[in-house]
């Protein structure tokens, strides 16, 4: 038993060594730890007592409508279902990896009439005639996988499955993102376009006041033309965030999977946005993001199935040994068919060295080492990305806090001048351009306090999104 121990070793290594040399091609990427990276100080105000988003973080904006949208985009959105078609596809490779690390076993028989050369090597009574040639065959094979190429292949395969259902989520979360968000301009479009109509029936009133005066003989025509001017161009920009609505209704369609006649049955938006909710991050913000971000999450088993493809080629320099086996049964004519003398069986042991490749398998292993470092660096990348996309929303949401304070002091302001500036030319104490300038102050304003508002709204997707939106995922 020693002597035939050693034998196998001594084979083993004349083997190894008269294998292709591999070089000293390594992977040249450093994966990034999140820790590594300074939050910064839009980062610094993470609490313990802020949670992470909730799986269906847009009902914090109390919209049943909005619910709704999303959930049907979710079932029937497309482009979402062709995610989930790539991740069937990932499983189905997965299965055919799984396959070369098992014994395979094949089946086959045939029958065929021939008619023999009278003037060959067959002998009488088939020279010159025909006979049914008759065979039946079972074989089987099994690659021994010494070195675990195959369970390698498979690894891969199997990160690419994580790495496609990472990408669906983020798809996923990408759609629930872009809703949410055409939501919010739907509403703000509603909003601007109310703001348009107020101001329009003011200067409408003021009008009707001007020719009144200008009949008693108060008012001259240059100021019944003056805001009569103003008229057509309030009209245009009333008709403008019509076709902004109408638009937007139509790509919510769309994004819903559905067609423009949907669109046209989605009503005005009803937001609320609790004050103050989520206007934070976790304090196990660096962490945990790397857990939570889809797009990180995929990024990670692409690295991981880069590094198993790493391995596979390195073992393509070693030898393979292959075991295959036959049994069955073959005869000329019928007759003797199922006759023990017509069995026939064979084992096949076979292995193969590389030994000279002209570089094939170290330009293989070189290729597959630059994959790895492509999807490492790919993934520093997005961890990076990550980490900005938070902190941009963070700083948002803290500067429209104070956009907020300063539109409601700007707002309050210019309805003080509206009504001093109406006061004053009803009792002939002003004349009609300083009606229109604080008019159109008040129209600033007010669209620029609902923009604000939106602001608000729209940070408040982007942090959600931007934190992963709390979508579930086996990041291991």
């Amino acid at each position: 038993m020693k002597k035939r121990a050693s034998a196998t070793v001594v084979i083993a290594t004349v083997l190894l060594a008269a294998c292709a040399d591999m070089g000293k091609v390594q992977p040249q990427a450093v994966q990034l730890k999140s820790t590594e990276l300074h939050p910064g100080k839009a980062l610094s105000a993470a609490s313990a007592n802020v949670a992470w988003p909730d799986e269906h973080w847009w009902e914090a904006l109390h919209d049943a409508q909005l619910n709704q949208l999303v959930n049907t985009a979710l079932s029937d959105n497309p482009s979402l279902r062709a995610t989930l078609a790539r991740v069937r596809q990932a499983e189905a490779l997965a299965g055919v990896a799984k396959a070369a690390t098992l014994p395979r076993v094949d089946a086959s028989a045939s029958a065929d009439r021939e008619l023999y050369s009278a003037h060959s090597t067959i002998p009488a009574p088939l020279a010159g005639n025909y006979a049914w040639k008759n065979t039946a065959t079972l074989s089987g094979s099994y690659d021994l996988d010494l070195w675990g190429r195959n369970r390698d292949a498979l690894a891969a395969a199997l990160d690419e499955v994580h790495m496609a259902a990472a990408e669906s989520q983020m798809a996923r979360l990408t759609l629930e993102t872009s809703i949410v968000r055409s939501y919010i301009q739907l509403s703000l479009a509603y909003a601007l376009q109310d703001s348009v109509a107020d101001n329009l029936a003011q200067r409408q009133r003021i009008l009707e006041i001007t020719r009144r005066r200008k009949a008693a003989g108060l008012a001259s025509d240059i100021e019944v033309t003056s805001i009569e001017t103003t008229l057509p161009a309030g009209r245009r920009e009333h008709e403008q965030y019509g076709e902004t609505i109408a638009l937007l209704r139509n790509q919510l369609a769309a994004l819903i999977g559905k067609g423009p006649g949907d669109g046209d049955t989605i009503a005005r938006p009803m937001l609320a946005l609790q004050a103050g909710a989520h206007d934070a991050v976790p304090a196990s913000l660096p962490a945990e993001l790397v857990g939570r971000r889809p797009d990180i999450v995929a990024q990670r088993w692409r690295v991981e199935a880069a590094g198993a493809r790493i391995e596979g080629a390195k073992k393509d320099f070693y030898p393979n040994l292959n075991l295959a086996a036959f049994v069955g049964m073959q005869s000329l004519g019928f007759g003797h068919f199922l006759e023990a003398g017509s069995q026939m069986r064979g084992i096949t042991p076979a292995i193969s060295l590389p030994v000279f490749e002209g570089g094939r398998l170290r330009s293989q292993l070189s290729n597959q080492t630059a994959i790895y470092d492509g999807a490492v660096e790919q993934y520093n990348a997005t961890v990076i990305q990550a980490m900005s996309d938070v902190a941009n929303a963070v700083v948002k949401m803290a500067s429209v806090r104070q956009q907020d304070q300063l539109a409601q002091r700007a707002l309050e302001s210019a309805k003080r001048q509206q009504q001093l500036a109406e006061r004053a030319y009803q009792a002939g104490l002003t004349d009609t351009l300083n009606v229109i300038n604080a008019q159109l102050t008040l129209l600033n304003e007010q669209q620029q306090m609902a923009q604000v508002a939106s602001k608000q709204l729209d940070n408040f997707a982007l942090l959600m999104s931007a934190l992963g939106g709390g979508i579930k995922l086996d990041s291991h």
